[in-house]
């Protein structure tokens, strides 16, 4: 027979007279947890979602270092800088934003991925929003020499979930910056109604094949070893961005033609703020 311990650190059965003798002797507890023989093991285990959340929680804390002191040089802080330092150390904090992303990405969908930290609509303002997401994916488009284009509503002042919006025209517009070669990125608002906006981030890539539509969302893909992918492959990105639509009350949609680009777009409500409206 086997014994508890054996059939937890999966030993090989004993000889009958041995496991005779054992089933007259109380059991000894075991001293520690069985060491799993791989990190698949790991993963699929009981504990493998809080593995995963304490990877990713390690992996965001000296990232964001490196962005406070990325930032911090570009400013000056540690003296002057010249132009191409300047350039460089931009690349440095749009690389680690990406990789912070990614990990908040996963830290994130580990909670459902559908919660909005500002979760009533509160004022905000649409230039600061779009002006935020442009100054970080700005090292990279420069680096391609893509152009980011802004359109702004009129009035810009609005009511709505500030937070999640900027989450996902980062996530949408660090895509397309990063699988476009050439032309430009644009990230827009436009007005439907009198309270409901459409907010979309277009580039000029080389599109979206219609196989892969049916998967886009998928936490994991495996796109083939031949085609290039218009998007992470970890889909924790777009996983995300349609998660955090969904609880605005949306729904993510997107238009892609070959040598045209690709469209991300969803509306949803945004009256005119207070101030705007005085």
């Amino acid at each position: 027979m086997r014994t508890n311990t054996a059939e937890r650190l999966d030993w090989p059965t004993v000889a009958t007279a041995i496991a005779e003798v054992t089933d007259r002797l109380p059991e000894p507890e075991p001293t520690s947890e069985p060491e799993p023989p791989d990190l698949a093991a790991c993963l699929s285990g009981p504990h493998g979602l809080d593995l995963v959340v304490e990877l990713a929680h390690d992996l965001r804390s000296p990232l964001t270092s490196v962005l406070f002191l990325a930032e911090a040089l570009q400013q000056g802080q540690g003296g002057p800088v010249t132009p191409e330092q300047t350039r460089q150390l931009g690349l440095i904090y749009s690389a680690a934003l990406c990789l912070c992303a990614t990990a908040s990405d996963v830290l994130e969908l580990a909670r459902g991925g559908q919660r909005l930290v500002d979760r009533a609509p509160a004022p905000f303002s649409v230039v600061e929003v779009f002006g935020s997401v442009r100054s970080m994916i700005l090292p990279i488009a420069e680096e391609k020499h893509l152009e980011v284009r802004l359109v702004h509503p009129v009035p810009e002042r609005r009511t709505g979930h500030e937070r999640a919006l900027s989450r996902v025209l980062l996530n949408l517009a660090t895509n397309a910056v990063k699988f476009t070669d050439t032309g430009f990125v644009e990230i827009a608002a436009l007005p439907v109604g009198t309270r409901r906006l459409e907010f979309s981030v277009r580039d000029t890539g080389n599109g979206i094949d219609t196989a892969r539509l049916r998967t886009l969302y998928q936490p994991v893909r495996r796109p083939p070893a031949t085609q290039r992918e218009h998007f992470s492959s970890s889909g924790l990105g777009l996983t995300i961005c349609r998660k955090l639509v969904r609880a605005m009350g949306s729904e993510l949609q997107i238009e892609t033609r070959p040598q045209w680009g690709t469209r991300f777009y969803f509306e949803v409500d945004a009256p005119v703020g207070s101030s705007a409206a005085a």
